[in-house]
């Protein structure tokens, strides 16, 4: 199994701009140094606990620090970007990483980020993503088009030879892309499925991960394309250490129980998801806390305990995905034993943990 980073990020409301994007910077080259495979970086606008307006940034900031790991934005809103303009950033940003560069692309679930924009009623926000990524593959051809859509007009002029058109094809001509899918069944995975695209799902419990291989499954096989696991990603909450009690307390009383005590189960509730979360449905909500979620929903404990725990995972799944992308939570006060814990878990669990075509 590969290993890879979701920088969404959790970081405490109080931390400042600068705060927030060193942690991200730091969690890249770390990421880079110790073998993980990628590197996402989550888009908003509004939100108090996810404060990176701007992931191109830092993208931009860890290319020259790191060697091997691979970027993206999970995702760029693209209802909320002008597609032309995101289409040029993302194929130079693809050119200076030379290669290890994906794009993830959203609709936007919430309404704040929305109303920034000016866009209070969401509805099109999907048929709006459809017609930018049209746009966006247009402009990465860099051949001569005029395009009036029904939100966005583009196009790419004639070339000159008196005075030539920079070259703005992305790294290899194209952008491997890839969606994130909040739904089951979801329409976001079914058109990563139709278009080849990279399918990322929030662990919301099995039952919701077994919905979106399926769906990814069904869709690439209409679509004359061979499907298997190994190309989903799946975000789950991993922690690792020496010994189970030391990895509870990492988990516990940190960055990642105070995210999820006041930011994460709230907002599981209002997307109605938390319920997947329940390993027995007559569990009540109410009493899902620190200590149930170490138990039940995180995977933590000792490298031993955590290899167990994802094992009975894939067993429960049907068989193995591709990449485990962990979130990313507020340690910025004490780093060493979140980043020793990245370290064990990309080294020591997951070779010995398979991928398959189940």
């Amino acid at each position: 199994m590969k290993v890879g980073m979701f920088q969404t990020p959790f970081v405490r409301p109080e931390r400042s701009p600068r705060q927030v994007f060193q942690w991200a910077l730091r969690q890249a080259v770390h990421a880079d140094k110790i073998g993980f495979s990628e590197y996402w970086v989550g888009e908003h606008g509004t939100l108090n606990w996810e404060g990176i307006p701007s992931p191109e940034l830092v993208i931009a900031a860890a290319a020259l620090q790191t060697e091997q790991i691979k970027f993206g934005p999970l995702a760029h809103l693209l209802p909320y970007h002008h597609p032309a303009t995101l289409a040029v950033q993302t194929a130079w940003l693809s050119q200076i990483l030379e290669g290890r560069y994906m794009l993830g692309v959203a609709t936007g679930a919430y309404p704040t980020d929305a109303a920034l924009r000016g866009i209070t009623d969401m509805k099109q926000n999907h048929e709006m993503m459809l017609e930018a990524i049209d746009i966006m593959q247009k402009v990465w051809k860099a051949e001569p088009f005029q395009f009036e859509g029904k939100f966005w007009n583009a196009g790419y002029p004639e070339n000159d030879g008196k005075k030539p058109l920079r070259d703005i094809r992305p790294w290899g001509d194209d952008i491997q892309m890839a969606m994130t899918g909040l739904s089951a069944p979801s329409p976001s995975i079914g058109f990563a499925g139709k278009n080849g695209f990279i399918p990322a799902s929030v662990y919301a419990g099995n039952d919701f991960l077994k919905s979106h291989f399926e769906t990814y499954r069904e869709e690439m096989s209409k679509a004359g394309r061979e499907s298997d696991r190994s190309a989903h990603r799946v975000v789950r909450d991993v922690v690792v250490a020496e010994t189970d009690a030391e990895a509870r307390r990492l988990a516990i009383d940190s960055g990642l129980g105070l995210a999820w005590a006041e930011y994460l189960k709230p907002t599981y509730e209002r997307f109605g998801v938390l319920k997947g979360l329940l390993h027995d449905p007559s569990v009540d909500p109410a009493d899902v806390d620190a200590e149930y979620l170490a138990e039940h929903v995180w995977i933590v404990g000792s490298v031993e305990t955590v290899r167990q725990k994802l094992s009975h995972w894939m067993d429960e799944l049907g068989g193995p995905f591709g990449t485990l992308l962990i979130y990313s939570h507020d340690y910025i006060d004490d780093p060493e034993p979140w980043e020793h814990s990245m370290d064990l878990l990309v080294n020591e669990v997951a070779p010995h943990i398979g991928t398959g075509a189940a």
